[in-house]
């Protein structure tokens, strides 16, 4: 096996861990819109998201990934915001 076919395995078995947490992560999206829609909460909470980027940004030990792993997780919490709007709609 090439280093190519190599990191394309790694890649493979970190993407199927990727999905099953993603999974998990909105399913609790999910339960936090009921909770917020119970209690009248707005879906953005712009504080503890930024509190969540600079805390997750700080785990990141390779500070040459750290800047995109902060853009990734933004674009993941968009996407929960997104998937909580849809669900607000009825969608």
């Amino acid at each position: 096996m090439n280093a190519l076919e190599k990191n394309r395995l790694i890649i493979n078995e970190a993407d199927d861990e990727l999905v099953k947490l993603f999974e998990k992560r909105m399913h609790a999206v999910k339960e936090i819109l009921a909770y917020k829609k119970e209690n009248g909460l707005p879906v953005l909470d712009a504080s503890r998201e930024a509190d969540n980027i600079a805390r997750n940004c700080a785990k990141v030990q390779d500070e040459e990934l750290k800047e995109y792993f902060k853009i990734w997780y933004k674009e993941t919490m968009a996407v929960s915001r997104a998937y909580q709007e849809d669900l607000l709609k009825g969608n």
